[in-house]
Parts: structure tokens; C-alpha cells; sequence
């Protein structure tokens, strides 16, 4: 870990991942991105955490994507397939997510957030994808088009124009908003109510999502059932009938 990226590992299973550069808007420099992909092995590898929020330092920006400056001091053409860690792409997460978006999401900010399973947004938050701007690329933002609709998405791209949060929750790429004085106790809520489910069922659930932004209908069924097996014949699947019927809260045990 470095001081650019924090880590709270909390008692309720919530792990707060918090990008620490709010002078330079929290950009995506190599200190940041050292300290994301360890953030990320360190919940990964924590048995105790269950669920992760990701956040930026500050009221002005959730992340404004590569630093640039950087860019110009290395000279840097096509970036390498590791430059950023993102999630579900060259950074492999059993857990889901949360992008609680605090101010701007631009460029690798918008990444970053995008790849989140869940995102909450600041009412002041605005999100970009800015690479039209400075003669990059957003090759990144093809899985875009299984989250809104290809019009949307294409004058996005092709203006690099921001939007507000509201506009990112109409068009479905924002779940909640909230107020910014109010944005983690949000993302907290959010994430206590993923953590109300059965691990085994939120695990196999999130991976049926997966399977079917990845498949044709027939084969996402198919390997969704052999993801749910587990759950299925697991303690926890036994525990939450009995619980409903003694009308108790259920004991996951996630086994």
C-alpha cells in the first residue's frame, strides 16, 4: 500500500478503498496505480472483507484519469495491458464492488468506475470519457455497450463531453445518487444490503450477471446453473428457509 491509495478494512466486512491525490484530482499516476492493484489483492486475499468501496480523496474529483503530465515525460504510446488494474479485465475479483463517485469520473476515472459492479454517485458528480480530447484512446469502453444504449454511448465517446450524475442515472450507468455530504453513508447502505444476502448466493449471483454479458442466452443459463450449484447444496441454502419459517434473521455461514 502507499499513501496515495488508502485502505479501511472494516468490522461489518466493507472494505473503503480510497484514491489519495485530491491536489491533482486524484489522476491515475504509477504511485496510484501500484497502490490500487495492491488495495485490490489485499481485499481479494481478505477472508473477513465481503465487499469493497471505492472512493476518491476530496470534493472535487472521484478520479480524473492518467496523468497526463506523466504521460508526456515517458513518451507513453500504446499503454500496456496492466497500466491501469482494472477490475474483471486484468484484475480477476470473486467479490462485488461499489465506485462511490464523488466528483469527477474522467477518462481512466470513468474506468475505473464503470468496472465496479455497483455505482453511487455525488449529485455533483460529473462522468467523461475525455480521450477525444487529447489524442488517446478509450478501447477500454467497449463493454460500455452491455450497460446503455449504443447512441448514448457513442456521442459520449465520440464528443468527450461530460454528463452529470442525473444523466448518468437516467441512462443507467449510476444505481443511487446522493447528496455529496451524504455519498458514503449511501455507499455503506448500498453495501450493508448486498451483505444482508447469503455470501455463497451473492457470489453466484454476481457471477450469472457476468456469464451473461458475456454469453448467448442458452449458454449463460447453462453455466449459470453450474455457478449456483455450490449455493445450492450449501449450509446457508438450508439455514434461510428455516430462518423464514421461524420468522428469525438467518446465520450465514457461508459454507
Amino acid at each position: 500500500m502507499t499513501d496515495a491509495v488508502l485502505f479501511d478494512a472494516r468490522d461489518d466486512g466493507i472494505a473503503i478503498i480510497t484514491i489519495n491525490r485530491p491536489e491533482q484530482r486524484n489522476a491515475l499516476n504509477a504511485e496510484v496505480r501500484t497502490g490500487l492493484t495492491a488495495a485490490w489483492q489485499r481485499f481479494e486475499n481478505d477472508p473477513a472483507l465481503r465487499i469493497a468501496i471505492l472512493t476518491g480523496a476530496g470534493e472535487k474529483a472521484f478520479c480524473a484519469g492518467g496523468d497526463l503530465k506523466e504521460m508526456v515525460e515517458t513518451g507513453m504510446r500504446v499503454p500496456p495491458r496492466d497500466f491501469i488494474p482494472a477490475l474483471y479485465d486484468n484484475v480477476q475479483l470473486s467479490k462485488p464492488t461499489i465506485a462511490a463517485v464523488n466528483g469527477l469520473a474522467f477518462a481512466g476515472g470513468w474506468l475505473i468506475s464503470q468496472n465496479c459492479d455497483l455505482c453511487v454517485a455525488s449529485t455533483t458528480a460529473k462522468f467523461a470519457i475525455t480521450e477525444v480530447k487529447v489524442g488517446r484512446g478509450s478501447p477500454w469502453a467497449a463493454p460500455l455497450i452491455t450497460m446503455i444504449p449504443q447512441r448514448i454511448m457513442m456521442e459520449i465517446i465520440l464528443t468527450g463531453k461530460p454528463i452529470t450524475s442525473q444523466r448518468a442515472y437516467e441512462i443507467g450507468l449510476v444505481n443511487r445518487l446522493a447528496e455529496p455530504e451524504a455519498l458514503m453513508d449511501a455507499a455503506i447502505t448500498l453495501a450493508k444490503e448486498v451483505l444482508e444476502g447469503a455470501p455463497l448466493s451473492v457470489k453466484a449471483g454476481r457471477e450469472t450477471v457476468m456469464l451473461a454479458t458475456e454469453m448467448g442466452r442458452s449458454a449463460a443459463l447453462q453455466a449459470a446453473r453450474a455457478a449456483h450449484e455450490h449455493c445450492y447444496n450449501s449450509e446457508d441454502a438450508q439455514e434461510g428457509p428455516l430462518a423464514f419459517s421461524q420468522k428469525r434473521q438467518p446465520e450465514w455461514k457461508g459454507r
